[in-house]
Formats: structure tokens, sequence, C-alpha cells
């Protein structure tokens, strides 16, 4: 549900109300019931779901409630350190039960998260940046990427929740690789058998021969000639004010950012709503919607749940992808 005093309730009511998007899936909420009952109300849908103690629920949608923090209907639109609270339990037993395993599948084939506040988090005593870093954190990821979908544009980042004055302190060579190498695994999971990789510079015009700074051709381009010694068809660095509209007309299935804000502002300006951040390099499947929490229009049923439903059918097409990978190892002579 994420943060229950931003939009989160209300995006899941919005998605849980449509009848086609119901059908393709159990739905497991992990949140208040009382929240998503207002936030039902307040986008004026009917109710599809029931309260349970456990996943398996014979229902097409459940809800779990497993944060003891008391009655959070009551928490103004605002970062707060109850809903911090309420928001980290529930996508805590989230990711414990898609990690745990039943007989022959795993208790949940995918997390979506709704936004949660980093603000309330940290007021609630979590030091976590954010969902990214906390999910690979718990699975034991090696590497983990964020990737942004969208039907124009997909952008994995080199870096994501850091200042923008530690940027020079913190690139790498291998931390400009594994984008690179995590992104074309995304492609490869969406049906792309030959992606072709655009890399940003982290400077105006790629430094410009070494003119604007030494990072591009000191870390970027080395980067870049060790995909390409993996198989990766990577190319770059590239001037970001150029490479993103080649990619949206076509030319390249994937951009890496330096940083966050490089990649998602063109990202959000073409995707109109419909963006999707994915967790590539997981053992699970997580993906989320590419906005915040809303404070400023939760509690009132206009929220946009585009994106969340874009996050929730890319966790679907991801899920079929394994599991039919899943059951081809286990007939496999």
């Amino acid at each position: 549900m994420g943060d229950p005093a931003g939009i989160g309730p209300e995006l899941i009511a919005r998605c849980l109300a449509d009848e086609h998007l119901r059908r393709t899936a159990q739905f497991v909420v992990y949140g208040d019931p009382a929240r998503l009952s207002m936030a039902q109300h307040a986008c004026g849908v009917s109710s599809h779901w029931q309260v349970a103690d456990t996943v398996d629920a014979a229902a097409d949608a459940i809800v779990v409630d497993s944060a003891d923090c008391g009655d959070v209907c009551a928490l103004a639109a605002e970062p707060t350190r109850r809903g911090g609270h309420a928001s980290k339990v529930w996508v805590e037993h989230a990711i414990t039960d898609a990690m745990s395993t039943g007989s022959t599948a795993p208790v949940l084939d995918a997390v979506v998260t709704a936004p949660i506040s980093k603000l309330a988090w940290d007021m609630a005593g979590y030091a976590w940046p954010g969902h990214t870093e906390l999910f690979a954190s718990r699975t034991r990821a090696k590497r983990c990427c964020m990737v942004f979908a969208s039907p124009n544009l997909r952008v994995a980042l080199a870096t994501v929740h850091i200042p923008l004055m530690t940027l020079r302190d913190v690139l790498t060579i291998g931390r400009v690789f594994d984008p690179i190498d995590l992104g074309a695994q995304a492609c490869h999971d969406l049906g792309i058998e030959r992606p072709r990789i655009a890399v940003c510079g982290l400077n105006p015009h790629a430094g410009e021969g070494g003119l604007l700074g030494d990072e591009d051709s000191r870390i970027i381009t080395p980067a870049i000639a060790m995909a390409r010694e993996h198989g990766i068809d990577a190319h770059g660095p590239f001037p970001a004010d150029t490479i993103f509209s080649q990619a949206v007309a076509g030319r390249w299935d994937m951009v890496v950012a330096m940083y966050h804000d490089q990649g998602l502002i063109p990202l959000k300006l073409t995707s109109q709503g419909t963006a999707v951040n994915w967790s590539v390099g997981l053992p699970i499947i997580r993906t989320s919607p590419d906005h915040g929490t809303a404070y400023d229009i939760a509690g009132q049923g206009v929220a946009s749940n585009a994106s969340m439903c874009s996050a929730i059918e890319l966790a679907l097409q991801l899920a079929r992808r394994r599991a039919c990978a899943r059951t081809d190892t286990m007939t496999a002579p």
C-alpha cells in the first residue's frame, strides 16, 4: 500500500476495481483495510476484496494488515512517523512472502510497491534511501539496478538516491558497467534479443574530449569497452542532451544514465504517466509506479492509477516469463 497517507490506497482501489486487471491474478494487498475502504469511497469505486490473515485465501484479492501502528485512517496527508512505520512493515512482510516458497512455486510471484515517503521512513527510524536499496539488502542481491520502462523509452540508472555533488566520488568503471549489463538483461527479459544500449556521458558534451571533465574518458569509456567484451552492443558515451531523442525515435533499446534526474526528466516528459520503476537484478520481481506519494492530492480521489496499472502489467509479464522458464527447467531431460 505504500504510505497510507499518500495516494497509494487510491491507486490500489482503482486497480482492484478494474475487472479486466482483477482477473489476471490473485492480488494480496499489504496494508490497512480501513484506509483502503476510505480510498474506495473517495474514488467512487466498488469493493472487490476481503480481509485475511494469510496469503492462502481463495478470494481474487485479499488485504493483509501486519502493521501494529494504530489508526492510520486519522493520518494527515503528510510524512509522519506512524505512516513511515506502517509502510515499512508492510513492504517487509511482502518481501518475506516473496522470498518464501511453497511446494512448487513462490508464495508470491511478484511485488508491486505503492509510493513511500523517504522522510516518513526516516522519521520512523528507518535509515533507507528507498525501496530499491531495501529490496537489494533483504534479497541479498549481488547487483541491482533501477530501470524505468515506458512505451517510448527505457532508462537504466548508474546511481540513484545520492546527492549530485557526490557523483564524482561515487562513479567507478564497475558502477557504470553494472547498469549496462543489467539493462541488457532487462531488455532480454522483455523479449528484445539483441538490445542496443546507449550510454550517457556525465559532463556536458560527454566531456568534450576532456575539456569539460575527464570522467567520461576515464570511467565511462572503459565500462563500455568492458560491456562490449561481454558481447553487449553498447555505445557511447553520448551527450545526454541528444541521446534521449534518438532513443525515443527507436534507435536505442535502452539508455544508461549516470544519475537520477539525467534519466528521469526525459523519461517522465515522454511517458505521460505510464512509466514503471523496475528493480533489475533481484531474485524476485519488483516493480513500482514512477511517481511519489503526492500528498497534495491524496484523499481526493483524483489520482491517476495509469502508472500503477503499468507496474502491475509489467510484473505479470515478467512473472509469466519466469514461470515458463521454471516449467521448462523442471521438464527438461
